[in-house]
């Protein structure tokens, strides 16, 4: 490896590490040995060390299908999952490889890392780069990830890279006494980083939560929300309960003018994100007509004429993101009218359609709302987890404080809730 390559791998270790207040030592130490580059043969050397998530295969309609994660939100996990050397890790979506290859350098010769994917092409892929990159005793297994891998079990860690609905019965089966699980969980269509332990022998319970954004899982676990893809680059995320849409007159809703309503609410600094994860959490408990909007931009072109949301307070190279409301005939999502992201944020309502007013209406309500209850989100945030195989049905379960979400899922039921 040439210096300047080893110069770049520091960088970017370095400011992940700092800008993300990674506290695990081990973590840390990972980021900084293994070369990333080598699991992106595809990509420039230093595209492979921006702190930047890549896309490395679409789908037949130009979908994204999976991808290397940003390495910050990689770090931010592994540090959840908590790993130390002798551990036995089921990583459910093997990707490049790369997250496999930050584990197995943290368990080291003592520990097992076993990555299973649905994918026979990125199965493959992955365990070439493992094998370059001196990670050939990564174990790589071609199968549905729902159902884990049981010749390796039992695990001390389990940690999914593709975003899901559920925890898998066999991810449960196969888990430690003291298991530690980390997933990126779907709370109909805002997902959230969540580090399960089990508390009793009916429930999982949080330990820590971060945003994040994963590509859904693919196979027998695929989560009942919906991509609805509505022109190149331009996506519809619909949660569970959603009707049916029409793809072409959705999109063509978004050629028309927009309806504004303002709302007086700014969000500053941070508020991309506040806005995105706390309203975003906000509209998942109180509204089934909740929605995302996601766009992705060539390169070179941000802000340029014709992307459909200039004003998404939620933006990253390439991208752009917004959360809001479908309904029939009408839309309408979260917008700004300032969107330097260096200042403040205010935030409006655009509507859409037949009934714009009257949905740019709802929405600003909500926003303003969630602004006078003290703009709450994933501060203070709790999700139970119960194994339908060991709880007793939903109607037995004590209320949760506080105005609790309940999820019902195949293998489990959740209650998200605030303290």
């Amino acid at each position: 490896m040439t210096d300047e390559l080893a110069r770049m791998r520091e960088r970017l270790a370095t400011r992940v590490v700092a800008s993300h207040r990674i506290g695990s030592e081990r973590v840390a130490a990972a980021l900084h040995a293994v070369p990333r580059h080598l699991f992106l043969p595809g990509q420039r050397p230093e595209t492979a060390y921006r702190d930047d998530a890549i896309v490395t295969k679409r789908d037949e309609a130009g979908q994204p299908i999976s991808s290397s994660s940003q390495p910050a939100i990689m770090a931010i996990m592994l540090d959840q999952l908590d790993l130390a050397p002798g551990h036995r890790v089921l990583e459910i979506g093997a990707g490049t490889g790369y997250n496999a290859a930050l584990m197995s350098h943290i368990v080291g010769p003592s520990g097992q890392v076993t990555s299973v994917d649905i994918d026979p092409e990125l199965v493959v892929s992955a365990r070439e780069h493992l094998a370059r990159a001196g990670f050939g005793e990564v174990t790589v297994v071609c199968a549905d990830g729902a159902g884990g891998d049981p010749e390796h079990a039992p695990y001390d860690r389990v940690i999914a890279t593709v975003g899901v609905s559920d925890l898998a019965p066999a991810w449960l089966e196969q888990a430690g006494p003291q298991a530690r699980i980390v997933v990126p969980f779907d709370v109909r269509g805002t997902q959230l980083s969540i580090a399960f332990e089990r508390t009793d022998p009916g429930r999982w319970a949080s330990r820590s939560l971060a945003p994040c954004g994963f590509m859904r899982m693919r196979g027998s676990l695929a989560g009942p929300e919906r991509v609805v893809l509505l022109a190149p680059g331009l996506s519809l995320l619909l949660p569970d309960g959603t009707p049916e849409v029409n793809a072409r007159a959705v999109a063509g809703l978004l050629a028309g003018p927009p309806a504004l309503c303002p709302t007086g609410v700014q969000a500053a600094g941070s508020g991309a994100a506040q806005v995105f994860w706390g309203l975003g959490l906000w509209l998942a408990a109180r509204e089934p007509r909740s929605c995302w909007l996601n766009e992705e931009r060539p390169a070179g072109r941000r802000g340029a004429p014709g992307s459909r949301l200039t004003g998404a307070p939620l933006r990253g190279p390439g991208w752009h993101s917004t959360v809001g409301l479908l309904d029939g005939d009408g839309l309408a999502v979260v917008t700004s009218t300032a969107v330097d992201r260096s200042g403040p944020l205010t935030l409006a309502a655009a509507g859409f359609g037949p009934r714009a007013a009257d949905l740019a209406a709802d929405l600003a309500e909500h926003i303003q709302a969630w602004d006078e209850a003290g703009r709450p989100g994933i501060a203070g945030l709790h999700v139970d987890a119960y194994p339908r195989a060991s709880a007793p049905g939903l109607a037995d379960r004590p209320q949760r404080p506080g105005d609790a979400l309940i999820m019902d899922r195949p293998g489990t039921w959740f209650a998200v809730y605030h303290d």
